[in-house]
């Protein structure tokens, strides 16, 4: 099947089921909170800016909303704090999307006086996707300024500290990114019907920067579907390089982090480049090292590039560090995406394109998630792999692209029903 294909029948597939049931299931749920008919919702999202994979949480999430819900008026509290670039993807791809900054302090008071406006006009404060509770200082506002519902949405939860649990035990509903997190919240004593899983919200980025993507493929002669796109990661993200004011970085923190991304950073990437030079030498087609993180793109030639044979080494190529939605359009044209972060695969699922991700058990319970959605054959626990097996793999897509295809199509149709039915489930819950 062609992307084009695949593209048409996921939206005729979304606009005759899931997302009329969806919608009506989801504006039905807000309303029994509400008794609005045009419920206004306070979104908290946007963690930080130097992982794409991040920044596309919020977007996602708001072209869930504005699909599902184009009645509601969505505002946005970008965690993070203003950024340039990021505000230009808001304006640009959500017009109608009000966009606050503001902190809330150790007394859980809020720094900007025009969020306590909001709060008195939202009917509901919305987590977004991310990798805990990351606002919970800002739900723990909410409560204490409002009283009013809020709900959890595409969260990994694992091992929730005291604090977390028990703004949790109040949560109208909580979605979480992957299965192993409801687990984890059944053993904190979180159970219940308005518990259940929802796939990342980055499933639904629809986002593109085609005019930039097509500038830089057409300068490095990057042709449609004749390239593979690879990124690299080391297994704990040293943010203490970055982000010195990151909290829990010890000396001895940093020690053992780097000591073990040492000791993992060439055993791990050998086994992609296997891929790689595969890739090349059997189809005659490029490679793109691209980042997921800024730090990535400083480590693209040591580990990926320069230990390459000489033959292979004229065919790859790499980008600097970029934002999402230059991204989905890059990897929209690509062939395959193979990655050792979690979200670029997803940017490439969301855009049609297969994808084969190594996962790091570094990189916490959210790869659970590509199991739950029957992705299993695509996911490569790094440390029980061979190159052998990646390379293998990735042959296997491009001898029958096709059934590729369709094997993505019929995952990414699970995403949409998963949404459908937890949320019909989660409905019928509120309403007894």
């Amino acid at each position: 099947m062609t992307k084009i294909g695949y593209q048409l029948n996921r939206r005729q597939w979304l606009k005759h089921t899931g997302m009329m049931a969806t919608g009506l299931a989801l504006s039905q749920l807000l309303m029994s909170w509400t008794s609005k008919k045009n419920p206004t919702i306070l979104l908290v999202s946007g963690w930080q800016d130097v992982n794409i994979g991040d920044i596309a949480h919020t977007p996602g999430l708001l072209h869930v909303l504005e699909t599902f819900l184009p009645e509601a008026k969505i505002i946005l509290w970008k965690k993070s704090g203003y950024n340039a670039t990021v505000s230009e993807i808001y304006s640009t791809n959500f017009p109608k999307v009000r966009v606050l900054y503001g902190n809330v302090d150790e007394q859980k008071k809020v720094t900007n006086p025009d969020l306590l406006k909001v709060f008195d006009e939202s009917d509901i404060l919305l987590h977004g996707s991310g990798p805990l509770l990351v606002a919970a200082d800002h739900v723990d506002a909410w409560m204490k300024y409002t009283g009013k519902p809020y709900g959890v949405f595409g969260v990994t939860l694992q091992s929730p500290n005291e604090y977390h649990r028990e703004l949790l035990k109040k949560a109208a509903f909580i979605f979480t990114r992957e299965t192993h997190s409801i687990e984890h919240l059944k053993k904190a004593g979180i159970e219940g019907e308005h518990v259940g899983f929802a796939p990342d919200a980055t499933f639904f980025l629809n986002i593109h920067d085609d005019k930039k993507a097509g500038q830089f493929m057409a300068s490095n002669l990057l042709e449609a579907k004749k390239f593979i796109c690879v990124i690299p990661r080391l297994r704990v993200t040293p943010y203490y390089k970055f982000n010195p004011n990151n909290a829990g970085w010890s000396d001895q923190r940093i020690k053992e982090v780097e000591a073990l991304n040492e000791r993992c950073k060439e055993w791990d990437h050998a086994k992609m480049r296997e891929a790689m030079i595969a890739w090349v030498r059997e189809t005659g087609n490029k490679v793109l090292v691209c980042p997921e993180m800024t730090y990535q793109v400083d480590i693209m030639d040591e580990l990926l590039i320069d230990p390459l044979p000489e033959d292979v080494k004229p065919f790859v190529l790499k980008r600097g560090y970029w934002l999402p939605d230059e991204a989905a359009s890059v990897y929209s044209k690509a062939h395959s995406v193979i990655s050792f972060e979690c979200h670029s695969p997803i940017i490439a699922a969301a855009n049609g394109t297969p994808f084969l991700y190594l996962r790091q058990p570094e990189d916490t319970i959210k790869g659970q998630m590509y199991y739950d959605l029957n992705f299993e054959d695509w996911v490569f626990e790094i440390e029980e792999t061979t190159g052998d097996q990646i390379t293998g793999r990735l042959r296997e897509i491009w001898d029958n692209y096709a059934a590729a295809e369709s094997k993505l199509q019929a995952g990414m149709d699970k995403v949409d029903q998963i949404y459908s039915d937890r949320v019909n489930r989660m409905n019928a819950y509120i309403n007894t």
